[in-house]
């Protein structure tokens, strides 16, 4: 029989949508620092990971810490919503979004939190944690009010990097806003057991630091890439340049290199603040251009100086950056469709990625390519020898970023 806590809940935390990149690592730690967490998630196989106290995913660190939790009976998981009704924190990690307009679905949340709204009960703090378009914290506390429950409801955004989620959950300051002083200390007092710092913001201005956060890297990104093609255009070597301008430089010293700028948050989250500013965001849509157009940037690139019609291109890395296992919106596969339109033959390896039937051995494409270009900067292709030309845009073997 499960064990009540002081203020009458089975356990202390569920994370709805718990079994994903965001979720998880947050549930460990949580349990790792002494919390009784539940995760909920409508993937049966991700819960079924979670109880064999297995990582549905790579995440650096975390795998020692899971085991641990499971075993100790602090972390379980289960695909019933009705787990939500025994637990004092509810924390959702369900994000907004974009539709294929680029258009943010505000409702897609409180919707999402439908099918558990019979679970929610008096004494309940309501966490929203992903990303959320601006207004939709309103939203929920709108719905809340509806059902008639003593239920606090507050923002704190994640920001965590996929790859450094357990060193960045204990380190990192924790933004966290709440509409009343009760929902704030609440909110505040669960993630004080993680991080000793705190800062307060309003829902509203949480909302907006977090997509601002994103959509600076996004621009950031989409500034060096466009150097990159300036430089490449007359011939230049941009890494070359880069290096040199940040050389013991402290202006320039936060100057990232270039490289395909993707994954599931920062095209989402500039086009959310794009139509939250009523689609006026000018450096939003070049950002969204020039990080997007790079793929076919590279491909016409390498097609003005090889014969694709007639040749293999082998791409190394399907993951959306270096170190990682996640595919989502990686650009490594919308460089694998210009490419099927181009070159005689496609072959893409990832020796991170496992839900792709599709990708082949990376012997196999060292073999059989005329050209390899690499998609995902992973350390394992740092000692590789190729006998064919690369386009190498993230300089991982050290030749230069010349396409």
């Amino acid at each position: 029989m499960a064990k009540i806590t002081e203020s009458g809940f089975t356990h202390d935390v569920v994370v709805i949508g718990g079994g994903g990149h965001v979720g998880l690592p947050l549930a460990v730690a949580l349990a790792d620092r002494g919390a009784s967490v539940v995760v909920y998630d409508v993937s049966a196989d991700a819960v079924d990971a979670v109880n064999a106290a297995r990582l549905p995913f790579d995440e650096p660190g975390a795998a020692p810490v899971i085991k641990a939790v499971v075993a100790a009976g602090r972390l379980t998981a289960s695909t019933d919503p009705a787990v939500v009704a025994g637990c004092e924190h509810v924390i959702v990690v369900i994000g907004t979004p974009v539709d294929e307009h680029l258009n943010p679905d505000q409702t897609a949340i409180p919707q999402a939190l439908e099918q558990c709204a019979p679970y929610f009960r008096d004494g309940q703090i309501l966490i929203l944690r992903s990303t959320v378009y601006p207004g939709v914290t309103e939203l929920v506390e709108q719905m809340i009010a509806r059902l008639g429950v003593d239920v606090d409801v507050a923002f704190c955004p994640e920001r965590i990097a996929e790859g450094k989620a357990m060193t960045e959950l204990y380190e990192l300051p924790q933004i966290v806003s709440g509409r009343t002083e009760r929902a704030t200390a609440r909110a505040e007092a669960l993630f004080g057991r993680l991080t000793g710092t705190i800062v307060h913001l309003s829902p509203e201005e949480a909302e907006l630091a977090k997509l601002f956060t994103n959509t600076w890297r996004y621009i950031k990104f989409a500034a060096v890439n466009q150097f990159y093609m300036m430089a490449n255009d007359r011939g230049l070597d941009f890494e070359r340049i880069r290096s040199a301008l940040t050389q013991d430089y402290p202006r320039a010293a936060d100057m990232p290199g270039a490289g395909f700028a993707a994954g599931p948050c920062l095209f989402k989250d500039a086009m959310q603040l794009a139509a939250f500013h009523n689609n006026n965001f000018t450096l939003g849509y070049a950002a969204m251009t020039t990080n997007e157009g790079l793929p076919l940037y590279v491909v016409d690139r390498l097609d003005s100086r090889y014969d694709l019609k007639n040749m293999t291109v082998g791409i190394l890395g399907m993951a959306f950056k270096g170190g990682s296992d996640d595919t989502r919106s990686s650009l490594s596969y919308k460089l694998k469709r210009i490419l099927r339109f181009k070159a005689a033959a496609v072959l893409c390896t990832d020796p991170r990625v496992t839900s792709d039937p599709s990708l082949v051995s990376l012997e196999e494409v060292m073999e059989k390519a005329d050209l390899l270009i690499i998609g995902a900067p992973h350390a394992e292709y740092r000692e590789l020898s190729p006998t064919v030309p690369v386009a190498d845009i993230w300089n991982l073997l050290g030749a230069g970023v010349r396409v």
